[in-house]
């Protein structure tokens, strides 16, 4: 099975897990001369089944995100540098936002703000961090299409 294809399974598997702990936790009590309308022991078995296939799945996923590629770098390497790519384009969006709403802003006592840093400038870099965030999201989704879990 490829490594999309567990990720995509895991999932469906959590899906499941999430549907299952909402039918238990709204079975768990009833008004007294009610039945529950599912039995909550076996939701709870189902529950337990479910998450041991998500361990041995989420375990096998790990094992493959760690092997070092030929590139000199693992996945879990690359899912890292995503996220921190992801959190400095939003650093940058938001400091960019925040100069878009302050200089489009009057107050009574009219202020002029001037920004501290070059907009273009934070722009231009916001492009090249997203054009990096593409590339590095295509490399991942290469891989998730070509790694083997056993």
């Amino acid at each position: 099975m490829k490594l999309a294809e567990a990720l995509i399974i895991k999932a469906d598997l959590s899906q499941k897990f999430q549907s299952l702990k909402a039918r238990l936790v709204s079975n768990i009590l009833v008004q007294e001369g009610n039945q529950p309308s599912e039995d909550p022991e076996q939701l709870q078995s189902e529950a337990v089944v479910i998450l041991g296939k998500i361990e041995r799945l989420k375990a096998k996923i790990e094992i493959i995100k760690a092997i070092i590629q030929p590139d000199g770098r693992s996945l879990n390497d690359l899912l890292a540098q995503r996220d921190t790519l992801t959190l400095h384009v939003k650093l940058l969006k938001d400091a960019l936002g925040t100069i878009h709403r302050t200089m489009g802003s009057y107050y009574a006592i009219e202020i002029k703000w001037l920004p501290t840093i070059s907009v273009t400038k934070l722009e231009k870099q916001i492009d090249e961090l997203l054009t990096q965030l593409r590339e590095l999201n295509l490399h991942i989704q290469e891989l998730n299409l070509k790694l083997e879990i056993d």
